[in-house]
């Protein structure tokens, strides 16, 4: 009984931090405008392992395309350092005190991978960067696009980004040596706000369906309250269609056309949406061809969804790391901040250079090219 006593106690904490975490959410005033702000400030952290090596072009890319607006002080590109995994060791903080304090001085940040240690690292075990930067920021929507002309994909996915099974992913119980239990969190406001950007985006972008993703067959409670409060959003939104997917049909089947036809934006609870997105990246090309936002009301953070790529840094091939990935998280960075025409101009670029021209191959092997190589061939493509 001391057992079941001490667990009670436990999870009253949990519940009493997730009701405090509701009002903050139910205090929130909407995004902001960015094309009203006098100065936007882009925070560069380069990261880990190639992560500096695929910045270094992306900064070049941001020079080029922002060229005017730097000059005109509409636009600083800031360079912050210490995400590293080296200064994170030292201060044992996933993201050190000072250079949070310097991320929240940004208006946008474009961020290289970093590393998360692994049991077998010579690392301390601390937490993701990515999920302690959501969580302080309030960035609760991962937007991914997936795009293939030729096989008429054209997709964007919006992954509730900071409950579900993530939320209280360090927090499980441990019961006994024989049980353990961990928790998924759905709250009303965090689901109908993850419906709502999604709907906005469709609707300023002239969508006609929502598909909502879950397995609410068999999670009765979280996933039943998550489609929901999806339906619920859709009820604003009228000639928009919602389509219900169960995740492990979505898993099996996204490649199908039969399947996905005419589907177009979807949303998704947060452990559904980081392996649904990952797969529709291989479809796309790999995880080396994806950008990805992760947005909330005050702060925006754009990144690679690939790794640090240690066996590229481990055998001397960093240098020849494909920088798309990050490219494209600068082209969402553009249409975020209201630099609209720039975010097509890039969009446009990089499918010359990556399918219809392709005189610059990145392949990650030395005999072909590398960051640096097929960035200058971007950049020229640009200038033209």
């Amino acid at each position: 009984m001391s057992e079941i006593s001490d667990i009670s106690r436990k999870l009253e904490i949990l519940i009493v931090s997730e009701l405090e975490r509701i009002e903050k959410m139910k205090s929130m005033t909407g995004f902001i405008e960015y094309d009203k702000l006098d100065k936007i400030i882009i925070g560069i952290l380069p990261g880990d392992g190639i992560g500096p090596i695929i910045m270094k072009q992306a900064v070049k890319l941001l020079n080029l395309l922002l060229e005017k607006e730097i000059a005109d002080k509409k636009v600083e590109i800031r360079i912050i350092e210490g995400l590293t995994i080296e200064n994170r060791a030292a201060c044992m903080k996933t993201v050190p005190e000072n250079v949070l304090k310097s991320i929240k001085k940004c208006s946008v940040l474009l961020k290289g991978p970093t590393v998360t240690p692994k049991a077998t690292d010579p690392w301390p075990n601390l937490p993701s960067a990515n999920a302690v930067l959501r969580r302080e920021l309030d960035l609760f929507a991962n937007v991914r696009p997936v795009k293939l002309s030729e096989k008429n994909i054209d997709w964007i996915f919006y992954r509730e980004n900071i409950e579900g099974a993530y939320i209280l992913g360090s927090k499980g119980i441990q019961v006994n040596e024989d049980l353990a239990i961990d928790f998924v969190v759905e709250t009303k406001q965090g689901s109908e706000r993850i419906a709502r950007a999604a709907f906005e985006y469709a609707k300023k972008n002239g969508k006609k369906n929502v598909t909502v993703v879950t397995k609410a067959n068999i999670v009765k409670l979280t996933d039943g309250n998550f489609i929901k409060a999806c339906r619920r959003v859709s009820e604003e939104y009228p000639g928009i269609d919602v389509v219900e997917r169960f995740v492990d049909a979505t898993a099996a089947k996204l490649a199908d056309p039969e399947f996905n036809e005419g589907l177009q934006v979807f949303i998704l609870p947060n452990l559904y949406g980081d392996i649904i997105t990952d797969i529709a990246a291989e479809i796309q090309g790999g995880l080396g061809m994806a950008g990805s936002a992760n947005i909330g009301e005050k702060y925006a953070v754009f990144e690679a969804v690939h790794g640090t790529a240690p066996f590229l840094m481990n055998n001397g091939r960093g240098d020849y790391a494909n920088p798309c990935s990050l490219f494209r998280a600068v082209k969402m960075l553009l249409d975020h901040t209201s630099y609209t025409e720039k975010a097509e101009k890039l969009d446009k670029a990089l499918e010359i250079c990556t399918i219809t021209e392709r005189k610059v191959v990145v392949t990650t092997q030395k005999t072909d090219a590398s960051a640096a190589e097929f960035t200058d061939y971007l950049l020229e493509t640009l200038k033209k």
